[in-house]
């Protein structure tokens, strides 16, 4: 196990997680609320949009939206020039 830094609160914690336990909990709640209000949106959003209506940080956004558990969600993703994403469903 190594010294890491979690990436939702900064604290110092022994572990392989990228999170640590304080914040793994939340982060499994922020995720399960991201992937339900993309599957249930139907129109283009950007990240401000999305954090807006979920109370998710942009920067835990960022996070969830580069992790394998939204690569089936990923298809309906797209970036857009201005650094927003857009959803088609």
């Amino acid at each position: 196990m190594q010294l890491n830094q979690c990436s939702r609160c900064g604290a110092f914690f022994v572990s392989e997680n990228h999170v640590c336990p304080n914040c793994e909990i939340k982060d499994q709640k922020d995720m399960a609320k991201l992937k339900t209000y993309l599957t249930e949106s139907d129109n283009p959003i950007s990240l401000e949009e999305i954090s807006c209506n979920t109370g998710i940080s942009i920067k835990n956004l960022d996070r969830f939206l580069a992790t394998d558990d939204f690569q089936p969600l990923s298809k309906k993703i797209s970036l857009t020039d201005k650094g927003n994403i857009s959803i088609s469903l």
